[in-house]
């Protein structure tokens, strides 16, 4: 895949049309509001994970509407009690799931506690899933797939139900005893970076204790151009859905505009290390340096100087980005961010 978006020095000061409905923040307070209604009932059982050094945990605790939304706990099995520990928030790119239970503990293997959430609703791709959407979506007419399911309303949208479960994952990581409340990173690729950006914006004078966010590729950013631009991938799904339904641009645009990326990003306050492919034809890059130059620039930084952040710009890769090298990176910058 060749280079095809924008060259690097147009993308590094690249900044989205898009802009925040006056009152996005208004409709989150109203829906954590919502969903707090609900008890978390975090729980955590023991299970066998064939592995001699790490110990994991079914988790099940209360997302969107109350529903239980499956994860996994992995922790270091030589910990010390009474000493709990930093916990990385891994959210899953998508179609993905939360997995089989020994198939990721990579952060674990770091000596971090490792929350994996389960995606409502996916799991059908290369990694399985345990977390049905029972929401009916109101019917609205969508193409196959989920960007389009139920946005003919912002209340009754996808994604509305899936970032209310991604921000009770930090709750209920936090809720576990070996787990440090305070020190709290969220961590994803694709799907699952759109995600931590998500959350980092609405944890923001909502939630304390994330001190740090990992956004790779990341995916539900800018959305009027990656809809424009993206040939591959779930972006896609929203093109095919207006090339029949020529009439819903502008309506669905608005709907959208409550779930972009780059509106959230801007209330993040936690520091941020990025990652953008130059390649990549599913997340175009200027569509993660939107979300980018917008993290932090909002009413969530502190003392108006902006979060801190980095990007990692892997010039030659697609949507695989960085991959282990990448994952080297992470290590580096978390223990720095961790001390």
């Amino acid at each position: 895949m060749p280079l095809f978006d924008l060259p690097l020095e147009q993308l590094r000061g690249y900044t989205s049309a898009v802009m925040p409905p006056a009152d996005l923040q208004v409709f989150w307070d109203a829906t954590l509001e919502e969903a707090r209604t609900f008890p978390l009932n975090a729980t955590f059982a023991p299970v066998e994970n064939h592995l001699t050094v790490i110990d994991t945990f079914d988790v099940t605790f209360a997302g969107y509407g109350g529903a239980p939304i499956k994860g996994w706990l992995h922790l270091p099995a030589n910990r010390q009690e009474g000493s709990p520990l930093p916990v990385v928030v891994q959210y899953i790119g998508y179609s993905g799931g939360r997995g089989l239970v020994n198939q990721d503990t990579k952060w674990a293997q770091a000596g971090y506690a490792h929350f994996i959430m389960d995606t409502r609703g996916q799991g059908f791709g290369g990694i399985v899933g345990d977390t049905p959407d029972p929401h009916p979506s109101a019917g609205d007419v969508a193409f196959a797939g989920l960007m389009t399911r139920g946005a003919g309303r912002r209340e009754d949208y996808y994604y509305r139900r899936v970032y209310v479960d991604a921000f009770r994952a930090v709750e209920a990581a936090q809720s576990h005893p070996d787990v440090d409340a305070s020190r709290v990173v969220l961590a994803g690729i694709s799907q699952g970076g759109g995600l931590v950006v998500a959350v980092a914006g609405l944890v923001a004078g909502r939630l304390d204790g994330v001190i740090g966010a990992l956004p790779d590729v990341p995916f539900l950013q800018d959305f009027p151009r990656a809809i424009d631009t993206a040939p591959r991938g779930p972006y896609p799904e929203i093109a095919a859905f207006l090339g029949r339904h020529r009439d819903r641009y502008e309506p669905m645009l608005s709907v959208l505009n409550y779930f972009d990326g780059v509106n959230l990003a801007r209330a993040a306050a936690a520091p941020a290390l990025y990652s953008v492919a130059l390649m990549d034809d599913v997340c175009p890059p200027s569509t993660v340096f939107a979300s980018f130059n917008a993290y932090g620039a909002g009413a969530g930084a502190s003392a108006g100087s902006g979060a801190a952040k980095e990007i990692e710009v892997y010039r030659f890769n697609n949507h695989e980005g960085g991959q282990e090298h990448h994952w080297i990176r992470q290590l580096e910058y978390l223990r720095k961010l961790l001390g």
